[in-house]
């Protein structure tokens, strides 16, 4: 498998830190860190470059790290904070002249569809649309994209399932409550993990800090790093809490996966 880089395009909740109309210290922190976008990120490899989903602050996004290409996005689930960006890859579209391949769960396809009908139902339209190619992929299925295998990880997010995506030795999980022990099986000893964080209290849809902690101890990645993170957890006091081989993802981190055989 080739070299990987994946960067954190975002690593907020679903509200963003700032959070709107919150004035506490995170929020007003001076630190550039604290600073927190919808999460995402981006894994390019070769030249090709392969987006986990596209939040509402996708433009903003794509515009600091200088997005030129999108060869495929893969899709944990379809809440807005994970979607609703879409439309912004339209540029993309022309620049490329051709479609991009859009790959989820066929529950969360269905709602892509739904929340953006104009795409995939208009036949002439008056204005630019993505072009967008949908391929539904059910848990435990893996996707070959560019020499690379995305292999979907089965997660519970509340009531309700979203994927994580491991390819080679790493895997990107956000928005989980639990890793089912199937799940588990398939991330034992990876060189990066990235797990859900989201704060200190509990939550009935997200993974705290401590379970968080207690994820990596059992799974002994050699790195891990935590994302979906709150105006709860102030990165430099929480990184300062936390053992060396675990981190606090920022947005702009760009972390590198050496060579496979």
């Amino acid at each position: 498998m080739p070299a990987l880089t994946i960067t954190v395009l975002g690593s907020g909740t679903s509200m963003g830190v700032p959070t709107l109309g919150c004035d506490c210290k995170v929020c007003t922190s001076p630190d550039p860190r604290d600073n927190r976008l919808r999460p995402s990120v981006m894994v390019q490899f070769d030249g090709r470059t392969v987006l986990i989903d596209t939040t509402p602050d996708f433009r903003q996004q794509a515009l600091r790290e200088q997005i030129l290409r999108i060869d495929a996005i893969l899709y944990t689930h379809a809440h807005a904070d994970h979607i609703m960006g879409l439309d912004d890859v339209r540029p993309i579209n022309l620049k490329q002249r051709g479609p991009i391949p859009i790959y989820g769960s066929p529950e969360t396809l269905t709602a892509v569809h739904r929340a953006f009908s104009y795409v995939f139902e208009s036949l002439s339209p008056e204005s630019t649309v993505p072009k967008l190619t949908a391929h539904p992929v059910e848990s435990g299925q893996a996707v070959e994209l560019h020499g690379i295998w995305f292999e979907t990880i089965l997660l519970h997010h509340g009531r309700g399932f979203v994927y994580g995506y491991r390819f080679g030795n790493a895997a990107y999980l956000t928005d989980h409550s639990e890793i089912p022990p199937a799940s588990m099986e398939r991330l034992y000893g990876l060189d990066v993990l990235f797990l859900d964080a989201l704060r200190h209290k509990p939550h009935p849809t997200h993974t705290t800090l401590q379970q968080a902690i207690r994820i990596v101890e059992q799974l002994k990645p050699k790195r891990a790093f935590f994302t979906h993170l709150s105006h709860d957890l102030p990165h430099q006091y929480t990184e300062s809490t936390l053992p060396a081989h675990i981190r606090l993802a920022y947005d702009g981190l760009k972390i590198h996966v050496e060579e496979q055989a």
